[in-house]
């Protein structure tokens, strides 16, 4: 979709889909700041739900990283949380999606790809981390390394290509039937927009864990 231009500073362009991801951050930096401003041991509906949440998330992660859980669930949880955010965003008249904004997905994508390697590296030290590049033989560690940039590249371009594709086809039915299908259109997106960040999250989980458990 198009990034509307906001404004410029010189040569840097501040377009709509990042002043939309700095207001969804704002936004939950914001929520996680009320919702535990007063933690009770009987918890109201507010606690109960966001504790729900976490334990929710908690459970996703541990099942894949047992080991690295409580490690790296801030950076999955936020993961998870923000793009469920801004994959619901387009339900919001006047709003665009920022995740139908190549940009916004492929920083996602170039986040998790960093991310891995960090806690790769603080997991196993810098010397056994790099190891299993040359692992079951040194003969393949260029197809490792074309490994770790195409699967960053799919991560963008999927999360990409499904929200763009979601809000076009949501806009041409719209042209077509008008507003006698909007329930289904609207049920229709915020399925796929769930799908999305669960799948986005989950293959960033599985990066993670692979980097850290790898040998």
């Amino acid at each position: 979709m198009e990034n509307e231009l906001i404004f410029a500073l010189g040569p840097v362009v501040i377009g709509a889909s990042l002043i939309t991801t700095w207001g969804i951050m704002l936004l939950i930096t914001a929520i996680a700041w009320f919702s535990t401003r007063h933690l009770d041991r009987v918890p109201g509906t507010l606690q109960t739900t966001v504790e729900g949440i976490v334990v929710a998330i908690e459970g996703a992660i541990t099942a894949v990283a047992p080991e690295h859980g409580r490690q790296i669930m801030p950076f999955i949880a936020s993961i998870w949380l923000f793009l469920i955010i801004a994959n619901l965003t387009g339900l919001i008249p006047g709003l665009h999606s920022p995740t139908d904004d190549l940009s916004v997905t492929s920083a996602l994508a170039i986040l998790v790809f960093f991310s891995a390697h960090w806690f790769g590296i603080k997991t196993q030290g810098l010397k056994n981390y790099l190891r299993h590049y040359l692992t079951p033989n040194p003969i393949l560690l260029p197809f490792h390394i074309i490994s770790e940039f195409t699967r960053t590249l799919a991560l963008a371009i999927r999360l990409f290509g499904n929200m763009m594709s979601l809000e076009l086809a949501a806009m041409l039915i719209l042209l077509v039937a008008g507003f006698l299908a909007p329930i289904p259109i609207l049920m229709l997106h915020i399925i796929e927009a769930l799908v999305q960040a669960y799948i986005f999250g989950m293959l960033a989980l599985i990066y993670l864990a692979g980097a850290m458990q790898s040998q």
